[in-house]
């Protein structure tokens, strides 16, 4: 069998956990051969996986991305790259659920561009392509043989459609042009280093901090899991006597249900498996089992070394010895955690004063030829915060109350200098900036009420429909998950949803209200055309209320200010309370559509009770009816009441909305200084539309 000894070797997605132990072990067995690690330091890479590599002279970081093809051309030919070992990917299946498009251009359209370099270059000898045994499917529970490798490929997931659709790109490229491939599929990898969305570092995580782990169903799915240093040694040995042309299974016969790795945490942790074990709902589609015939890797010499025992309590102790390796993960501790995905991600730097700095010869580039980022030499490189929010609506309420919120946090953010309806001017706030999420709370809502948007359509449509899908495309271009505030406005209580029934509207019913012309444009934008797109969290709120009565804006200072007023249940949105709950969905990377709204509903009369109580006990009002009002409006007005369930369950300490009035109820009079103006305005019934800023300085 002959043997391959390559020079310069370029492992893409090295930063990250499999391609990290990878990179470390040919660093450090291999002196004489010059590795080039290309990251761009997604949200489960971390530079510091790559510490025990700093220091040797054949080991160069570029920070970049695959996707682009100036840079890894330029890599290719500087580099005299002879080999390529291609980790980079996205690879957690339930984010495959909820952003399937960025899964798509990380390990297609990145694999694409990988293969296309190689053939314009010509000068590369072995492409290891990394894929996953998730590629064949699930295995039948009563299969005695595993899958080899030249079973069918029968993805069931969207990821794992990518990495099956990459597989057959490598093979076409190799077909075509010769490149000399090789791929891989292996089982699941645990062990230090990894990334806390996958199954063992989050039961472990969990275990730590005395919380229950999480189970998908009912834990009866069957999984091989094989320790990272073993898995390393596989890449190790393909490398060097994988045969160019074949597909190399690294997996090991020794199965778990994963209900059994949980007891066996249990166990670990002196846990009690009855109480710590917490049974969830199940993803769209859980493989039952994954079963690989490993029989070709080891006719080359590689076998299993450790066992399952033995890893399992290697890698807790690397994690109880190092408990903040990736800062703040508790959105990846969930039991369905959808992390965000975007180009460049966060960028997680070594940390420490013994790790802050890199010797320049190993790590920088031309950066003048080529656009592409690189810690500078002999530099303190900082520890860059995990998020950084881009805001839209600076000079609106919430957009404005959204920045206090963010210093209150010590989250980064900056407010978009751009208008939504063109599009040059959000990139440039993008690019610039740089976030890590986008808030949109800007819009065209009317003053002094929606009637405003009654002659005034086109100015409404540019700025709530063309701008709003403005920035969801540009956002998802690049990666970015935009919070939109929106509307519940959308809606008027039926038979279906009769008023005091307790039966409110959910977020996949159909709007069926369109009295108003701004609501006509928020349930088109909304409902008919943003749900298109997977990047997008959206919040329906309603006559949003807070403890600042100075604001105008303030459902409880408008209604304070008519002589008359309609009286009738509706949802209402507390933004003392509902506003923090919308960070929160950002780190947590909720997508879709939310009625963002407190759970039941409060009436204008009851408002005003307190209103009467806590702020003016002189203060007094007049109701009138919805045919009254009517003579006095141009447009009608929603009346509704919003099913907040959804919230609810994922943030179950979410209060009623009389509950949260209670908590974040008005000062008492002597504690605000307040001049309200209680003449007429022809008795309107406020604005239940979410408040927002027309668009200028953005």
């Amino acid at each position: 069998m002959a043997s391959y000894t390559p020079k310069n070797i370029l492992i893409t997605g090295a930063a990250g956990f499999i391609a990290s132990h990878v990179a470390n072990r040919l660093i450090r067995s291999y002196p004489d051969y010059k590795i080039v690690v290309l990251d761009k330091l997604d949200y489960c890479s971390n530079l510091k996986n790559l510490n025990p590599s700093r220091s040797s002279p054949n080991f160069k970081f570029v920070k970049g991305d695959i996707g682009s093809a100036d840079l890894v051309n330029y890599l290719l030919i500087t580099e005299s790259i002879d080999t390529i070992m291609h980790f980079a990917a996205q690879t957690h299946v339930d984010n495959s659920f909820g952003n399937s498009f960025e899964f798509t251009k990380n390990n297609i359209y990145g694999t694409h561009v990988l293969l296309e370099a190689c053939k314009v270059t010509g000068q590369i000898r072995r492409f290891i392509h990394v894929s996953t045994d998730e590629v064949y499917g699930e295995t039948d529970e009563d299969a005695v043989v595993g899958n080899h490798e030249a079973s069918q490929l029968l993805p069931t997931n969207p990821y794992s459609a990518t990495k099956a659709g990459a597989e057959m790109l490598v093979m076409a490229y190799a077909r075509s042009y010769g490149l000399p491939v090789i791929t891989t599929r292996g089982n699941n990898v645990y062990g230090p280093n990894q990334f806390p969305e996958k199954l063992i570092p989050k039961f472990i995580l969990l275990a730590m901090r005395g919380q229950p782990l999480p189970i998908h169903g009912d834990g009866s799915n069957v999984r091989s899991y094989l320790y990272c240093e073993d898995v390393a040694e596989a890449f190790e040995v393909i490398l060097h006597k994988g045969e160019v042309g074949h597909v190399y299974n690294i997996g090991t016969k020794r199965e778990r249900r994963v209900i059994d790795v949980a007891k066996d945490m249990c166990k670990l942790f002196n846990m009690d498996p009855d109480s710590s074990i917490e049974f969830v709902e199940n993803r769209p589609f859980n493989d039952q089992r994954y079963f690989l015939d490993d029989e070709k890797l080891k006719s080359l010499g590689w076998s299993e070394r450790t066992i399952w025992e033995e890893g399992l309590k290697k890698t807790i102790e690397w994690y109880t010895s190092n408990p903040n390796w990736w800062g703040d993960v508790s959105g990846a501790l969930l039991p369905h955690p959808r992390m965000l995905m975007m180009p460049g991600g966060v960028d997680r730097l070594v940390d420490g004063p013994e790790n802050a700095e890199f010797e320049s010869a190993n790590l920088a580039i031309n950066t003048s030829q080529i656009g592409v980022q690189v810690p500078s030499s002999k530099t303190s490189v900082s520890k860059k915060p995990a998020l950084k929010f881009l805001i839209y609506g600076k000079t609106g309420w919430i957009g404005g109350l959204l920045g206090k919120l963010c210093e209150k946090q010590q989250i980064q953010y900056e407010y978009g200098k751009g208008r939504l309806e063109d599009r040059s001017q959000l990139l440039a706030d993008i690019q610039t900036i740089k976030p890590t999420h986008v808030f949109n709370a800007a819009g065209v809502t009317g003053r002094p009420n929606v009637d405003w948007c009654e002659s005034h359509k086109t100015e409404t449509i540019r700025t709530n429909v063309s701008g709003t899908l403005n920035l969801a495309d540009v956002c998802r271009e690049h990666g970015l998950l935009m919070i939109n505030f929106a509307t519940g406005c959308i809606f008027e209580y039926d038979a279906k949803h009769p008023e005091g029934s307790g039966i409110g509207f959910k977020e996949e019913d159909k709007p069926n209200f369109i009295g108003s012309f701004y609501s006509k444009t928020k349930a088109m934008v909304v409902e008919e055309l943003l749900k298109e797109y997977d990047n997008v969290c959206t919040l329906r709120v309603r006559m949003p209320i807070s403890s600042d009565l100075n604001n105008p804006r303030n459902f409880i200072t408008k209604i304070a200010r008519y002589d008359k007023v309609v009286n009738i249940p509706n949802s209402m949105t507390i933004l003392d309370e509902l506003l923090p709950i919308s960070i929160e969905m950002a780190k947590r990377n909720l997508r879709g559509i939310w009625n963002f709204t407190n759970p039941g509903v409060v009436s204008h009369n009851e408002i005003l009770e307190m209103y009467k109580k806590y702020i003016n006990p002189e203060f007094k009002w007049v109701n009138f009816t919805l045919e009254e009002q009517a003579k006095v409006i141009v447009a009608p007005r929603s009346n509704n009441e919003l099913d907040a369930s959804k919230l609810k369950e994922e943030f179950p300490e979410l209060l009623s909305i009389k509950e949260s009035l209670i908590k974040y109820r008005l000062p008492d009079g002597s504690e605000l200084e307040l001049e309200l103006n209680f003449s007429s305005n022809n008795g309107f019934n406020a604005e239940i539309e979410i408040t927002l800023t027309q668009l200028g300085s953005g």
